[in-house]
């Protein structure tokens, strides 16, 4: 199974879950992310041949997909600095990943067939958000209990 999100870059919460078998390529799901009213795309090297895809779903987004290095075509210093920059925004999406896996435990999957594990990843997907949200939503609580008093 493959699990496949959609990350706001900058609160980190996630916004729309797919999830396929393993065999699928990670290519196929993008339209299932894509709500349209997106300003950025930001991928790795496996969406690089998703133009179209994206300019279908998406016509206003700017793509930042990694670029990829070839066998006779190395990356110059430019793509190189450009791929570094791509790569800080998406650490935010890997932290996310860090969360479902490491705090509530969904590295491997549980049951038998892919319609109960992805039951099982929407309610992680959930819990992230409110781990991810937790400092934010505390605050808020704790002005409301303040201006009570």
């Amino acid at each position: 199974m493959k699990a496949h999100i959609r990350v706001d870059s900058r609160t980190k919460l996630i916004h729309s879950v797919a999830a396929n078998a393993a065999n699928v390529h990670d290519s196929q799901v993008l339209p299932e992310l894509l709500h349209g009213q997106e300003t950025r795309v930001w991928g790795d090297a496996a969406y690089r041949g998703q133009r179209e895809v994206i300019r279908l779903h998406a016509p206003s987004v700017a793509k930042w997909i990694q670029t990829k290095a070839h066998r006779h075509r190395p990356l110059s210093e430019a793509e190189r600095v450009c791929n570094r920059t791509k790569s800080k925004v998406r650490a935010k999406v890997a932290h996310v990943f860090y969360v479902i896996k490491q705090i509530f435990g969904f590295a491997k999957v549980r049951y038998r067939g892919l319609v109960k594990n992805t039951n099982w990843l929407f309610v992680a997907c959930d819990l992230a958000n409110l781990y991810v949200a937790r400092r934010r939503l505390l605050a808020v609580v704790e002005r409301a209990w303040v201006r009570t008093r």
